[in-house]
């Protein structure tokens, strides 16, 4: 139901006539960036016309700040109890210390994604913004992104940059990292590639990592095949049925990429139980330097990802936007670690197909 302007003034009326939500005109009044130059200029005239002042003493009550912030892992599949990825686990060294930095204090939370876990901090004044790290479905973590940002939430999250345009995801050069993938198995004369890991809009930063590797090929003159490609969430099983699938079609491949380390691990596992030799038959490459990547057998090649620069950039980005200015640069690089998984394949026929012994 409307809310029709009052004879005093307040933010809710300027929200009704410029029909936005109150936080919204809290925010564009008080020169939040995060609210488009069209909006802020629409409600500052509206609040010309109204004669409309701010309570400066309900204005300073409000900006009074918690110097907290939340960090909220979401549930993820796992082999163990924990249902907290392993990479983000690493990660959280890294936000402590960019935390500390600041005299921050840190809040750590575990959630699940159907909960209303944003009333419990920022709405509730006990942190004054939220990080956020993992999320599963992007397709369904999307709406509570939207909720997020209609409700002028402040929140910072790891995640794929290019699917969100709204300045608060911190990720990877994902496409990059595939593309370094890529070529480094064809350098070691690997021909027929393949990828477990989704790549749809469900997992867009395995999407990213997938056309990463098929670019590469492309440039080396080689077709990507999706006949190749297996889907697959970041767990062991996962990793070990996607590879069972693969290898049991009998499509010829002699080298794969793996969305994360954790389905490489489970691929590796695979291989093994068919007899298949590793780098010998296939050379394999993962995604995150988990400490587990190198102490697999052979020692597992890797994407790694910039665990310090991580922690740093999402405190600095949730920071800018509690203080309504422009963030740091959201996409960070990536570097190949090469270890024994992804040895040449020089002594045999380049393309032949991978078969059990």
């Amino acid at each position: 139901m409307g809310r029709t302007p009052t004879g005093r003034p307040t933010s809710f009326d300027i929200a009704y006539l410029a029909g936005v939500s109150q936080p919204t005109v809290s925010r564009a009044l008080r020169g939040d960036k995060s609210v488009s130059q069209k909006t802020r200029e629409k409600i500052e005239q509206i609040a010309r016309d109204l004669n409309y002042t701010v309570d400066k003493n309900a204005s300073s009550l409000r900006s009074q700040r918690s110097n907290t912030i939340a960090l909220l892992f979401f549930e993820d599949p796992t082999p163990d109890e924990s249902m907290i990825n392993p990479f983000f686990l690493a990660m959280l060294g890294s936000i402590t210390r960019a935390c500390a930095n600041r005299k921050l204090d840190l809040l750590i939370s575990f959630q699940k994604m159907e909960d209303d876990w944003h009333v419990q901090y920022q709405d509730s004044h006990r942190a004054d913004g939220l990080i956020l790290l993992g999320y599963g479905d992007y397709t369904l973590y999307r709406e509570r992104l939207d909720q997020l940002e209609k409700q002028g939430t402040h929140f910072a999250r790891w995640g794929s940059v290019t699917s969100d345009g709204s300045g608060s995801t911190i990720g990877s050069d994902n496409f990059g990292a595939g593309k370094l993938a890529g070529e480094h198995l064809i350098a070691q004369g690997r021909r027929k590639l393949a990828f477990l890991g989704h790549c749809d809009d469900h997992y867009p930063e395995f999407a990213q990592r997938y056309r990463g590797m098929c670019k590469a090929m492309q440039e080396a003159g080689i077709t990507p095949d999706a006949a190749l490609q297996r889907d697959a969430i970041t767990t062991e099983e996962e990793g070990h049925a996607a590879m069972v699938s693969l290898i049991e079609s009998g499509q010829a491949f002699d080298g794969i990429f793996a969305a994360s380390d954790l389905i490489a691990v489970g691929a590796m596992r695979a291989l093994a139980e068919a007899g298949l030799k590793v780098p010998g038959d296939v050379a394999i490459v993962g995604f995150d330097d988990i400490p587990a990547a190198s102490h697999t057998n052979p020692p597992l090649t890797t994407i790694m990802q910039d665990m310090k620069g991580a922690g740093e950039r999402l405190v600095e980005t949730l920071l800018a936007k509690v203080q309504g200015r422009d963030g740091p640069d959201s996409r960070l690089p990536t570097k190949l670690i090469v270890r024994g998984s992804s040895g040449s394949c020089a002594s045999r026929p380049p393309e032949g197909p991978a078969q059990p012994a």
